[in-house]
């Protein structure tokens, strides 16, 4: 008799120390357990040791790290017509685990499947220039979308980027042909930026030297040692009078004209 007690009380401590040990759970930093108690939401435990009593009580377990997620390629038609297949990544993480689990059967799938649709939705209302040149912009309106729509989920996306835009080849030549036409443009465009300026440089120089006639007898002395550097070739050249009467006074007569009579 006393045999059969000590069995059944072995029996049952092994049974208390089985229920225990499957009642432990240990969760860690990033991470939490929803639990359920008979069906109904408890309380979010964690992160460490915590106990859910088997039978009574059931836990779900959230990471709540930043989630990476490849959004697939998707076909998109600009507001131009022109037909265009965009993929992006998404970064996402969940901030109530409660709502997550609640709200939302599958938060990673909804995500997903929300974040497809609203990257063709607003691609599409922007012209292929805009998709190329303001891809910041495009992100932005992405991740805002999202994230509004996400909140009730529990779920905060922290980031969207659009990684490529595929064209066809069509569309390649005809964006290279309006590249290089748009070269050319700024190039005729600098050219005569140029042109004007170094007009205005000339005019303002000639005005500087009609008020000097200094200055311009200088520069014309400058531009003929200039041109006599070349001793390949013999050049004539007129001497105006008004150089030669300030060089050698004015007791040198100038051409056409009489020297002084002498003074007794």
């Amino acid at each position: 008799m006393i045999f059969d007690f000590n069995l059944g009380l072995g029996t049952a401590l092994i049974l208390l120390v089985a229920l225990v040990i499957s009642a432990i759970r240990i969760l860690r930093e990033y991470e939490r357990g929803v639990i359920f108690m008979l069906g109904r939401f408890w309380k979010v435990k964690g992160p460490g040791l915590i106990l859910v009593i088997p039978g009574l009580q059931q836990m779900v377990k959230v990471d709540l790290r930043v989630v990476t997620m490849d959004v697939p390629s998707q076909d998109v038609i600009s507001r131009d017509n022109v037909s265009v297949k965009v993929n992006a990544v998404l970064y996402f993480r969940v901030v109530d685990p409660e709502r997550a689990i609640i709200q939302v059967e599958n938060y990673f799938d909804a995500t997903s499947q929300l974040a497809q649709t609203t990257l063709r939705a607003v691609l599409g209302k922007h012209e292929l220039d805009e998709m190329l040149s303001e891809r910041e912009k495009l992100n932005l309106d992405v991740q805002q979308i999202l994230d509004a729509q996400t909140d009730a989920w529990g779920i905060k996306v922290t980031n969207v980027e659009i990684k490529h835009i595929d064209l066809n080849e069509t569309m390649i030549r005809a964006i290279a042909r309006q590249a290089e036409a748009e070269r050319e443009r700024r190039a005729k465009v600098i050219h005569a930026e140029g042109e004007k300026q170094a007009a205005e440089t000339l005019m303002e120089a000639a005005e500087m030297l009609s008020r000097q006639p200094a200055a311009m007898q200088l520069r014309y002395l400058q531009t003929l040692t200039q041109v006599a550097g070349d001793k390949t070739s013999t050049l004539v050249f007129p001497v105006p009078v008004d150089l030669v009467t300030r060089m050698f006074g004015e007791g040198v007569p100038a051409p056409g004209r009489s020297a002084p009579p002498a003074q007794d």
